[in-house]
């Protein structure tokens, strides 16, 4: 059997198991879910001025929000926390070369990915958990927007140390150009991409829509690092995706349950980490162009609100102003998903032909 051939099954085998898992794993879940009803208990209508503008109460399915689970995103990383254990001690049950290959575990791909994966949507489940539960505490609202960011600022800071002393890994490869070696600035870059990418967890409004975006984000990111010569990342990408399309199973509308920042966090945290990994982080917001202008959109309408008086979008984030249009929920999403591919494919052409 050839080396691209197992390379292949490396990547594809791995991915398709964590898919299977999640569809397995997330019944025995979802029960738990709705048994301890962890869901919001009060609406978003009821917080601020925005979310209770006409245009937000219009397409606002307050129903939803306070009777569906907001901590779903435990099917992604559980599954692939499940599957990376598993691959790891298949060589100690099935001794051989091919269970060894299917191995993607590794110091210099994927064991920082992993553990930013985990850590960080472990972090989101606390933030979850006080949405749901902290009522009592007068924490309904979670972790404070300035303490989740000084979170996120950490958790990249640990990233940017890991690379600069483990990886030794302190260039960005710039498209139809070289790699520019940063330095001692790779650090704060590091973590300024990864705060950004975090920013674009308020894509997460829409049945299904956050996870077909992120998934095919990853399954672009596997393919770049496949180019590469990256197996063990490309594995790892793909049983990202895997882990997040096993959760889009349950959640086209109407959704079982929503990512949450359990979800959010993590998956976009270990996204910029799988960027720098690959060097390709300045073809990031072409893969990533969803969750870029859906961020934009946020903060545009914010800054005209603050310094001119009056919105620029009927509501942020963006895919809401197409919803207050008058756009079906399920046309955002598909229209979103379509774009996402597009960028996707093209993110993935410039980085290996560059």
């Amino acid at each position: 059997m050839s080396d691209l051939i197992i390379d292949v099954i490396k990547i594809i085998f791995p991915s398709f198991l964590t898919f299977m898992v999640g569809i397995l794993i997330t019944p025995i879940l979802a029960r738990y879910m709705y048994k301890y009803k962890m869901w919001r208990k009060a609406s978003r209508s009821h917080e601020n001025t925005e979310a209770m503008s006409p245009a937000f109460i219009k397409i606002h399915n307050e129903k939803g929000e306070t009777s569906t689970p907001r901590v779903g995103g435990v099917v992604v990383w559980l599954s692939v926390a499940i599957v990376s254990v598993l691959v790891s001690v298949l060589p100690y049950i099935f001794p051989g070369p091919m269970a060894e290959k299917l191995n993607f575990l590794s110091r210099n791909q994927t064991i920082l990915p992993l553990a930013i994966l985990l850590f960080a949507s472990l972090m989101g489940l606390v933030d979850d958990f006080l949405q749901i539960y902290g009522k009592d505490l007068k924490m309904s609202d979670g972790i404070s927007r300035t303490m989740r960011t000084l979170m996120v600022i950490l958790i990249g800071a640990v990233g940017a140390w890991w690379f600069y002393f483990k990886l030794g890994n302190l260039s960005i490869h710039i498209p139809f150009d070289g790699d520019l070696a940063l330095g001692l600035w790779f650090v704060p870059f590091f973590i300024l991409v990864v705060l950004g990418t975090f920013s674009g967890s308020v894509i997460d409004g829409i049945d299904g829509l956050a996870a077909g975006v992120m998934a095919s984000a990853f399954v672009s990111y596997a393919v770049i690092a496949f180019g590469n010569h990256q197996i063990d990342l490309a594995a790892f990408c793909a049983v990202v995706a895997g882990g997040i399309l096993a959760f889009l199973w349950f959640n086209i509308p109407p959704a079982r349950f929503y990512l949450g920042e359990t979800g959010m966090i993590g998956i976009t945290v270990t996204l910029a980490v799988v960027a720098f990994l690959t060097k390709e982080v300045l073809v990031l917001p072409i893969v990533a162009f969803p969750l870029v202008v859906t961020s934009l959109s946020s903060t545009i309408q914010l800054i005209s609100k603050k310094y001119f008086g009056k919105k620029v979008f009927k509501i942020a984030p963006l895919h809401h102003h197409f919803e207050a249009m008058g756009w079906p929920s399920h046309k955002v999403t598909m229209r979103y998903w379509v774009i996402s591919i597009i960028c996707g494919l093209l993110g993935a052409v410039v980085a290996l032909i560059s």
